[in-house]
């Protein structure tokens, strides 16, 4: 049972619309035993300092302190706890911002159930693995591995899918290089990869992030060096 596995993980759900909490502390329940509920960041925080959760949920706005200062806050002495920030915004300052506060999953309302479950479940696993979504590629870029994220010099650079997936795959092998075979099959998926495509793809990529960060062992594959 879900429950089981996740028994010992505390949740703390902020949220002042009480119809959006209590529907969101009732799916919570279906995975976790111990959630705590907050109607504002003010209540929030003492929470926080009772409970130590493992994992907190919160909206941008809400009276009083927003969610955004009231993660500042966390961050200035917890960097571990891992944070889903909901809000309704999509602006780029937000995004720079929720980047900027680490470890953060950022969802945009309405959210689905499928992307809040897969953040959650991204959560328990950076808590096991004591990881962030929040990959350093330089002292200027960074990649936010769970919104698909590009960030250089304070600055999001859009990324087509294929160089999202072909990042992703690199990052996730970082310590080894990755085979022709394996960038076609994750990149690719169900159609045929070209030397000239994978060439073109890797050239374009290396046009946004740091060049030198990709490496190629001719008739192995690619690594990327972080």
């Amino acid at each position: 049972m879900l429950k089981n596995r996740y028994k010992n993980i505390k949740i703390l759900y902020v949220e002042d619309d009480e119809i959006a909490r209590e529907n969101g502390v009732e799916y919570l329940q279906n995975f976790f035993e111990q959630i705590y509920e907050a109607s504002d960041a003010i209540i929030a925080l003492q929470l926080y300092e009772k409970y130590q959760p493992d994992i907190i949920i919160t909206d941008i706005q809400m009276p009083k302190l927003n969610g955004l200062e009231f993660v500042k806050r966390i961050r200035q002495k917890d960097k571990k706890t891992q944070i889903i920030i909901i809000t309704a915004f999509c602006d780029k300052d937000y995004l720079l911002k929720a980047i900027e506060l680490g470890l953060v999953k950022y969802l945009v309302k309405p959210v689905k159930e499928k992307e809040f479950e897969e953040a959650l479940f991204l959560c328990v696993n950076s808590l096991k693995e004591d990881n962030s979504n929040i990959v350093k590629l330089d002292i200027d870029s960074y990649f936010d591995t769970f919104n698909k994220n590009l960030l250089i010099k304070n600055e999001i650079v859009k990324l087509r899918t294929k160089e999202i997936l072909f990042l992703e795959l690199l990052l996730k092998n970082k310590n080894r290089y990755v085979s022709y075979e394996e960038i076609e099959n994750y990149v690719w998926a169900d159609s045929v990869m070209t030397k000239d495509a994978l060439k073109t793809l890797v050239k374009n990529l290396k046009t946004k992030i740091p060049k030198d960060l990709i490496l190629n062992l001719t008739n192995s594959g690619y690594k990327i060096d972080v």
